[in-house]
């Protein structure tokens, strides 16, 4: 569980993110997968790897792991 991996030609557009996403070692699944993949804009994938990584817990990445699990049977935000 975790952010996951940034291309290299985003890097300039995670601006002051990056210092602190790079923190955590990228993850499978995050909170990005089960808040709506690609009905978040860049910038809210951002808030949300930021958000993960302040505030990381395994009570967090259990709950995530849980929900994931949820997304992926219902299929819902994927193309």
């Amino acid at each position: 569980v975790g952010p996951r991996p940034y291309g290299v030609d985003e890097r300039e557009l995670m601006g002051d993110y990056y210092p602190l996403i790079i923190q955590a070692k990228p993850g499978v699944t995050g909170l990005w997968q089960i808040s709506g993949r690609n009905f978040c804009s860049f910038q809210e994938r951002l808030k949300l790897d930021v958000w993960y990584v302040l505030n990381w817990s395994l009570w967090l990445d259990l709950v995530i792991l849980f929900k994931t699990f949820w997304v992926v049977l219902k299929r819902e935000g994927a193309y």
